[in-house]
């Protein structure tokens, strides 16, 4: 049983979503980034979202099959269909960015942004189960949101945005998490049903991102023989670093 009140779960979830910024802060010391290196950086990115993808499906196999699979397959449509929506519109401006790196901005942050919601449920109804696991879990989830922010940054930082305006997009993307805290909080047993829909369509966006946009690019731009092994690397140290988190 918890001790904590609906201000103070808030209060520890925006915690969770300030440490998503902290992802862009090695930008403050890499600076220059060559064609070859923004390829390896998309194949970061993306073996690090395939990692917390995994993840995601492992819960949400534990919380519900059936609607992990149906969130699965609603989160790549729902990618898929914003890609090719935005596709079109070469005249796309997202900050000092334009067209493709205007398109792709608007895309990783939102496919995150979808992440969050997923993360913020977890964190609400963990702390309906008392105020031990709460703490662990959000501790938890604010230190995987540190690897999910370099993700953006990676993306962000090389097309031109600034790092302290990747690390501001960062955090952005994570608001969900204390905003859907506390309803998950107050009203656990409706948003836990609700869970394993959330972690299938997060897990869907971020294949999809992977796969159809981050992976082909860092192909495109530094080799298949650099990017592999770098996604493979990425998402083998997303794995471990969850595992100890576990």
């Amino acid at each position: 049983m918890t001790t904590l009140s609906a201000t103070t779960v808030f209060a520890l979830a925006l915690l969770t979503a300030v440490a998503t910024g902290l992802g862009a802060l090695p930008f403050l010391v890499v600076r220059h980034v060559t064609r070859r290196r923004l390829g390896q950086a998309d194949a970061l990115a993306a073996g690090l979202m395939l990692a917390a993808s995994a993840v995601l499906l492992v819960e949400g196999w534990e919380a519900g099959l059936g609607l992990t699979g149906l969130g699965v397959a609603v989160g790549v449509v729902a990618v898929l269909f914003v890609q090719r929506f935005l596709a079109g519109r070469e005249h796309l401006h997202a900050g000092a960015l334009s067209g493709a790196d205007a398109r792709r901005a608007i895309l990783i942050v939102g496919v995150m942004t979808a992440h969050s919601f997923a993360e913020g449920i977890g964190v609400g109804v963990a702390f309906g189960g008392g105020d031990a696991l709460g703490i662990f879990v959000t501790i938890a989830i604010a230190l995987q949101n540190v690897p999910e922010g370099l993700a953006i940054a990676l993306v962000l930082v090389p097309a031109g945005v600034g790092v302290w305006q990747a690390a501001g997009w960062a955090v952005v993307s994570s608001l969900p998490q204390p905003i859907f805290a506390v309803p998950a909080f107050m009203a656990v047993e409706a948003f836990a049903q609700a869970l394993p829909f959330g972690l299938g369509f997060a897990a869907g966006a971020m294949v999809a991102m992977a796969f159809a946009d981050l992976l082909p690019d860092a192909v495109r731009q530094s080799g298949w023989r650099a990017a592999v092994p770098v996604a493979a690397l990425a998402m083998a140290l997303g794995l471990g670093m969850n595992a100890v988190l576990g």
